[in-house]
């Protein structure tokens, strides 16, 4: 039997400054933060070498500014057991109601919702189920033990470029026909991903997606 027309679609969302009007790594950082104060000269010197190190291997400023230095010595079950916690508490409220309307229409329509987000995993998932994804792709290693060293050494980064492998494999192996996906992004690094989606959305995009979203054409949308 042959997949109906919306078992062949999937949304594919970016999370912070799209469904989510904060930053929840942020937020998870500020929260590690307040509660193990000594982590904070320790965080801020890993996540500097991070940056410097990052640049000088050839990395982007955009990348390499986006070193995990800041999560250094935390545990996996730390991060999960504040992301559990902070994703009800201090996220869920910064989701907008346009944002639910999307979600519930999509549903309606048979789509699969797929979250596609640089945000460390944990932090990832625990929105993921808030939000009723069937998929969420994080950052983070496929083991998840021990103590993050602030190295994203053999972890799956869907940031920037990284977000088209990873919507490309969910896309082939759900049998989704990517013409018929939608990609939902506000930054300009969202549109690597978006612009391989048949319909692109840019959700109170910054200035760069505004610009880039006009010339192509996509539909440009204000979540208050």
């Amino acid at each position: 039997m042959g997949m109906s027309e919306g078992q062949q679609v999937a949304a594919y969302f970016d999370l912070d400054g799209t469904l989510l009007n904060a930053s929840s790594e942020k937020t998870l950082t500020g929260v590690l933060a307040k509660r193990r104060p000594w982590r904070i000269p320790h965080a801020t010197v890993a996540w500097s070498l991070g940056t410097v190190f990052g640049l000088l291997t050839g990395k982007s400023p955009y990348d390499a500014l986006r070193n995990r230095g800041h999560l250094s010595l935390a545990s996996w079950s730390v991060l999960e057991q504040y992301s559990n916690e902070i994703a009800p508490q201090l996220l869920e409220p910064k989701i907008s109601q346009q944002a639910w309307e999307k979600i519930a229409w999509h549903r309606e329509q048979g789509h699969r919702l797929v979250l596609v987000t640089a945000t460390v995993a944990p932090m990832a998932e625990a929105m993921g189920r808030i939000l009723g994804m069937d998929e969420v792709y994080g950052c983070g290693p496929s083991n998840r033990n021990g103590i993050l060293s602030g190295s994203e050494r053999g972890w799956s980064v869907p940031r920037r470029k990284g977000k088209v492998p990873v919507v490309e494999m969910d896309a082939r192996e759900n049998g989704h026909d990517l013409s018929k996906c939608y990609g939902y992004g506000n930054t300009l690094a969202d549109s690597w991903f978006m612009r391989i989606c048949g319909h692109a959305i840019a959700v109170n995009p910054e200035s760069s997606l505004r610009s880039f979203a006009k010339e192509n054409k996509w539909e440009i949308v204000e979540w208050p």
